[in-house]
């Protein structure tokens, strides 16, 4: 039997960045995962926290090329209902960054993860699913469909939405659907978008582009079910007009490049996020509809929130109690991602008067506030830069009478 002090089960985006921040932690991991070969075209757009936590791990640079800045982005409100919310628009400038964040195809956010994940010593992954685990006092016994076993004496669960780790933990989950479904595609416009991401509200949902290196953006289009179906079954020509036309010609001419893909809009939440030696991260522990760009960098918070409780130059070994600190430490932050999203979503579906006035009047009172829009999007790049950023500026005149 193999002995590790760290077990990340599943090998998505969440749990490679999980094993490899932990392992570069000074902590011996095993990830646990069967290889999967899939083209995956969708992107990411990850703020500027999770960017300066993969820069932290060496990785950003190789993946500078393959991302765009995401400078401005704008809301429009795209609904042919009689209260329309005014344009909001959100400048990365006003907040002293060049941008929010950077959008990143997922193939190549993975296949740069594989590759440091395949160089660092204290990582190990292994080829299998997981079968059974047993959670004793002060370790866990995994056993893996390959007949192989080994113990850790901490696991992550990273194995997503139908998470066998969650299963076998006893965890239980929340769960509930949308009529939606997001059509995901890649394409090519004639006009530049100038690091430019809009997203439309419209009465089934968010249509978002978002920028790609060169005259390219990645495409989120959240619709009916039968709707999807419609627009996956059209021809790339006619396709790419229903593009351009839901976009009024923002971009000029566009192209869609490749077969789009559809992903039916659902929402989970864990009863808890943690429990004695486990840890719930990424979709295992919830999931949202693609909304403000909030799905893998509420992820990489928890890597981040794991990486703090279990980092140990000094080898010592994880407490009994981890995965309940680890849940104390997360819960607030989830909750409130999970049930604004949520709100979000159902504003922009609802045909009830007050809730389409509410909607409205939260978007004018963003345009018409400055500070307010400040806070606001200091909280979605990083929850609490906000507070830490007045505590700032409310020293430094305390400082400099001090100095003086």
């Amino acid at each position: 039997m193999q002995d590790f002090e760290i077990a990340v089960v599943g090998e998505g985006l969440a749990g490679s960045i999980a094993a490899l921040a932990l392992a570069r932690a000074g902590r011996k991991v095993a990830l646990i995962a069967p290889v999967f070969e899939r083209q995956d075209h969708r992107t990411t757009a990850l703020m500027d926290q999770s960017i300066r936590f993969i820069d932290g791990l060496g990785i950003w640079e190789t993946l500078q090329d393959s991302a765009a800045a995401l400078s401005t982005m704008q809301i429009l409100d795209g609904t042919k209902r009689l209260l329309r919310a005014p344009p909001a628009q959100f400048r990365a400038a006003d907040v002293g960054l060049y941008a929010f964040g950077y959008n990143i195809p997922n193939q190549d956010l993975m296949t740069v993860l594989r590759s440091a994940i395949a160089s660092e010593p204290n990582l190990q992954r292994i080829d299998a699913s997981l079968d059974t685990l047993s959670i004793g006092n002060d370790s866990v016994a995994l056993s893996l469909n390959n007949g192989s076993n080994l113990s850790a004496e901490f696991v992550v669960a990273a194995d997503g939405r139908g998470s066998r780790v969650r299963e076998l933990a006893g965890i239980s989950t929340r769960r509930w659907a949308y009529p939606q479904t997001a059509v995901v595609l890649n394409f090519s416009h004639e006009q530049p978008h100038n690091n430019v991401s809009t997203e439309f509200h419209t009465e089934t949902g968010p249509f978002t582009q978002v920028p790609l290196p060169g005259k390219r953006s990645s495409l989120v289009w959240v619709v009916k079910p039968q709707e999807a179906e419609r627009l996956l079954a059209l021809p790339l020509a006619e396709l790419s007009l229903a593009v351009e036309t839901r976009m009024q010609s923002m971009l000029g001419q566009v192209s869609v490049e490749g077969a789009p893909e559809a992903w039916p809009l659902s929402s989970l939440m864990a009863e808890r996020f943690g429990k004695g030696r486990v840890a719930l991260i990424g979709e295992a522990a919830h999931a949202f509809p693609p909304i403000g760009a909030q799905g893998l960098n509420l992820s990489l918070r928890d890597v981040m929130e794991l990486v703090k409780l279990l980092s140990s130059p000094t080898k010592a070994a994880i407490t009994a109690d981890a995965g309940d600190r680890f849940n104390r430490q997360r819960r607030a932050d989830v909750m409130t991602r999970t049930f604004g999203v949520d709100l979000l979503n159902r504003s922009l579906l609802s045909d009830f008067l007050p809730m389409q006035v509410a909607r409205a009047a939260g978007l004018h009172l963003l345009t018409a506030s400055g500070p307010l829009r400040n806070i606001l999007m200091r909280e979605g790049i990083e929850p609490g830069r906000s507070f830490k950023d007045l505590a700032e500026s409310l020293r430094r005149p305390f400082n400099r009478q001090k100095a003086g």
